[in-house]
């Protein structure tokens, strides 16, 4: 089961990044082979080229998916069911955040920060590495809650917890500082991800603050409207069009995209298009699904295993993830998008945080979600965007927003998750059968459990967090609640 995955730095080296309509050659991103602590001039390009290499397949979070219902399994169906789930967070730390924390201090220590400013400006390095490390961070504090944070990278044995809603000051925090650290020197090698473009790493880091702002709407309100206009107002702006579209693409070939990877290369076929987004989808004429989807069959949810066999027999056409049109080796991962931004902001004028105007918001970020799938036809958009279930009426503008927010996440499974729990939308119905544990009545898990190295190797610490989350007599349950999940 793909839950993790931290590629190694010689599979990815090659990967090019058409978000910003650039493209590179495989031998311009260097032997990203070379560790830092073992040569004479250490290559922080590479470590920069290995971290974003990795966020295409982080970016297909499979059990998060299933928790939203943006996907089904097909066969083996436990996690869909909700058995407890344990991945161990521990591989963020010791490979992707561990190559951040050296990009920032090979460009802090005097002793190495005039060898590596040949891979761009030290200020332009660190605050590069700082977002991504913030948004690293973000994807492990919102699968867990509680998590190692600021001491977690020190490596000094036994390492406390930091709670999530300080874990979100300092994200924050280090967002809006990076955004205003950039100066006007070079810019920084091994970017494959936005070519070094200073302004659209403002973008991105701008936006991906007014998201998660908005996921303190349950819980702090206040503070969640402040960071989200604030982020609105920084430098550089934010993501507005499918030009600003993060996206993550591959060259093919030795480095295949995720999902051609999954169908076409290892010839997989545990995880479908959930019958929750189709029954969404196909009344409503959504043309999104000719992109999602082998086809607009979903695969139902959460079916135990031999009722998961029987519909499969008696659905050989259920959707595998992505159209065969798109699903290509060299298809492009989107890591945040305008789209994303738009329906945010749509929901933060909604309620009330800023003065926008909501319809046009909603409208243009639903188009932004087609354009960039690319099956936008203004009549059958037109026509959509009149159904019942689509179109804006009192009493229903919330709930409308979010679940467009919830559609336009995908194929980003942790960031849909993240929308259901933070606001109670959709409403999802649960795998037949499945009952709330004692001490909950909730049915979708909320959280991942803790690995049971964790247990073993930093014990006091995590045995304290495992009793946060304990719930009808479970320690480090899935249904602990996490700071800014809705109540």
């Amino acid at each position: 089961m793909k839950i993790i995955k931290l590629t190694s730095m010689a599979l990815l080296a090659g990967l090019i990044i058409s978000g910003v309509g650039c493209t590179k050659k495989i031998d311009e991103f260097g032997d990203i082979n070379v560790n830092p602590g073992i040569v004479a001039e250490p290559n922080t390009a590479a470590l920069l080229t290995n971290v974003l290499a990795n966020m295409g397949d982080e970016v297909w979070a499979v059990n998060p998916g299933l928790y939203s219902q943006l996907y089904s399994e097909t066969q083996y169906t436990e996690a869909s069911r909700y058995a407890r789930i344990q991945p161990d967070y521990g591989g963020y730390y010791s490979g992707v955040l561990y190559d951040l924390v050296n990009i920032i201090k090979l460009n802090t220590d005097p002793e190495t920060a005039g060898k590596v400013s040949a891979n761009g400006s030290n200020a332009n390095q660190i605050a590069t590495a700082r977002i991504l490390k913030a948004w690293w961070f973000l994807r492990v504090t919102d699968q867990w809650g509680d998590i190692p944070y600021s001491e977690a990278l020190n490596f000094n044995g036994q390492v406390p917890y930091d709670k999530q809603q300080d874990i979100y000051t300092d994200i924050f925090k280090e967002l809006k500082e990076a955004v205003a650290q950039f100066d006007g020197g070079a810019n920084v090698k091994g970017d494959i991800l936005l070519d070094g473009d200073i302004t659209h790493w403002q973008k991105f880091a701008n936006s991906l603050r007014m998201i998660m702002a908005l996921r303190l709407s349950a819980v702090d309100a206040v503070k969640g409207k402040a960071e989200f206009v604030d982020a609105m107002g920084a430098t550089g702006g934010y993501l507005t069009t499918n030009a600003d579209d993060v996206l993550l693409a591959f060259p093919g070939g030795t480095y295949p995209s995720t999902f051609y990877e999954y169908y076409a290369i290892t010839q997989r076929s545990d995880y479908a298009i959930s019958k929750t987004v189709t029954d969404f989808m196909n009344p409503n004429g959504d043309r999104r699904i000719n992109a999602w989807g082998s086809s607009n069959v979903g695969f139902a949810y959460g079916l135990e295993r031999n009722d998961a066999i029987a519909f499969s027999s008696a659905n050989p056409n259920w959707a595998r993830i992505m159209h065969p049109s798109i699903r290509t080796e060299d298809q492009p991962m989107p890591i945040i998008t305008s789209s994303q931004v738009t329906l945010a902001r749509a929901e933060a004028a909604q309620r009330g945080w800023t003065a926008e105007n909501v319809a046009t918001l909603y409208r243009t970020g639903i188009e932004l979600n087609w354009r960039q799938w690319g099956v936008y036809d203004a009549a059958a958009f037109n026509a959509y965007m009149l159904m019942p279930a689509v179109a804006l009426t009192p009493g229903t503008e919330l709930a409308k927003i979010i679940t467009q927010r919830w559609l336009a996440a995908f194929p980003d499974g942790l960031e849909a998750w993240n929308i259901v729990r933070s606001t109670g939308l959709p409403v999802l119905t649960p795998a037949p059968g499945s009952i709330a544990p004692a001490g909950t009545t909730r049915i979708i898990p909320i959280r991942m459990g803790i690995s049971q190295s964790h247990f073993d190797l930093n014990t006091a610490n995590t045995n304290a967090v495992a009793e946060i989350y304990k719930i009808g007599g479970e320690k480090d349950s899935q249904y602990g609640k996490m700071w800014w999940v809705k109540p």
